[in-house]
């Protein structure tokens, strides 16, 4: 069998319409001559009757009393209508198609209530099924733990399972559906040339995933590339070729012709800023990352200057933590709300100087104030007043002639 795994997400099942769109993707990969396993997200989004954060709403009121376990019981329902009823639509056209949940796919996962990771795939039944001729049509999202007990794999987890289960079949590559064309240069609400790209490497993909790029799920990109398993970026409702992730650099990156691939970027954010003069510098450092540490606010762009310490986090939910810490330390600080981070992801940066310089250039000839900027292999990172979101991200897209 010449297996295909194609993922859809909510808004591509959310509508009878959008279901004949996602039977049509089908039928044409059987015309082809392949195999294809289907794996479906919840239908739509909030407040969208079946979607999954519609779904968590009912229970909303109990905060106090939620239990994790209960809560992916419930989160489960959503990927679980959906695999019904395109199994039954499926059949209605004349397929042979076969809804599976988590347990019978055979997806392994640990004991971590909302946020499971695959420990295996235990494909059988699958494989007995598209024998048979079958379609299957697989629950994203879910796995069941070493008690049996349905698990979710934490938000975006239906492309961790497409994922997966394109590995375990051994496929020959996973198309993962959704309402864009594709990977862009940019995101297009705030940068008007962004375009469409036809490939991108593993690499650049996990960055631009963790930088703010919501196209695929970063735990996604990582297994593929664990895997070797190339994954198409496609739109359900059109005809676009989309984006390849390969764990080959694009030949542009590869002959420097293209140092920059794409801009992420993301909202909502604050800086820390605190000052230990007069402090032991090491222990106030470690002070703060503990008490950081013990209420879960996720820290990014860390930076250690003499004295001071740099650092960003998620205004929602955080901030109130954040202030709470320093307060009851009692280090001078400030924080600076309102910023925005743009990250510049390239293979073709590596190796190539003045990439960090240019970009500096042509922020400041925009009239963006950079606040804080680090660096890594091929992403730089630059945190700016959120409302030169728009200018910053067009004076790089032109700089770099994306």
């Amino acid at each position: 069998m010449n297996i295909i795994v194609q993922k859809f997400g909510g808004t591509s099942v959310a509508t009878p319409e959008g279901r004949q769109r996602v039977s049509e993707k089908v039928i044409e990969a059987l015309n082809k001559g392949l195999s294809p396993v289907v794996v479906v997200s919840a239908m739509g989004r909030h407040p969208q009757a079946y979607a999954t954060d519609t779904l968590l709403s009912l229970v909303g009121a109990y905060q106090p009393y939620q239990d994790k376990r209960e809560l992916d019981l419930l989160m489960a329902c959503g990927e679980t209508i959906s695999a019904v009823i395109m199994s039954h639509h499926l059949r209605s056209l004349g397929y042979q198609a076969e809804a599976f949940d988590a347990y019978r796919a055979g997806i392994r996962c640990s004991d971590d209530p909302g946020e499971g990771a695959v420990l295996k795939v235990v494909p059988d039944n699958m494989l007995t099924s598209l024998r048979a001729g079958n379609i299957p049509v697989v629950t994203g999202f879910q796995g069941v733990n070493s008690q049996l007990a349905v698990t979710t794999l934490g938000r975006g987890g239906s492309d961790t399972s497409a994922v997966v289960l394109g590995a375990a079949l051994k496929a020959q590559g996973v198309e993962n559906y959704t309402d864009v064309d594709g990977v862009m240069t940019a995101d297009p609400r705030v940068c008007d040339q962004a375009h469409i790209l036809s490939q991108v490497s593993f690499e650049e993909m996990g960055e631009l995933a963790g930088e703010g790029a919501k196209v695929v799920h970063p735990r996604a990109v990582d297994l593929a590339a664990d895997h070797n398993l190339p994954v198409w970026i496609k739109n359900t409702f059109g005809e676009a070729y989309g984006t390849l992730l390969s764990p080959v650099p694009p030949p542009q990156a590869i002959e420097k012709t293209r140092v920059v691939t794409a801009v992420a970027h993301m909202l909502g954010l604050s800086q820390a800023m605190i000052d230990f003069e007069g402090h032991p510098v090491d222990a106030s450092r470690n002070l703060v990352m503990e008490a950081m540490a013990q209420r879960e606010v996720n820290l990014d762009l860390i930076n250690l200057c003499g004295p001071q310490m740099y650092f960003i986090f998620r205004t929602q939910p955080y901030q109130e933590k954040a202030r709470q810490a320093l307060d009851q330390l009692g280090f001078p600080y400030h924080l600076r709300d309102d910023c925005a981070k743009i990250s510049l992801v390239g293979a073709g940066m590596r190796g190539t100087p003045g990439v960090a310089y240019r970009a500096h250039r042509c922020l400041s000839a925009a009239g963006v104030e950079v606040y804080h900027s680090t660096d890594s292999n091929i992403t730089i990172s630059c945190l700016i007043p959120a409302i030169r979101l728009r200018q910053a991200m067009e004076a790089v897209h032109r700089e770099f002639n994306l």
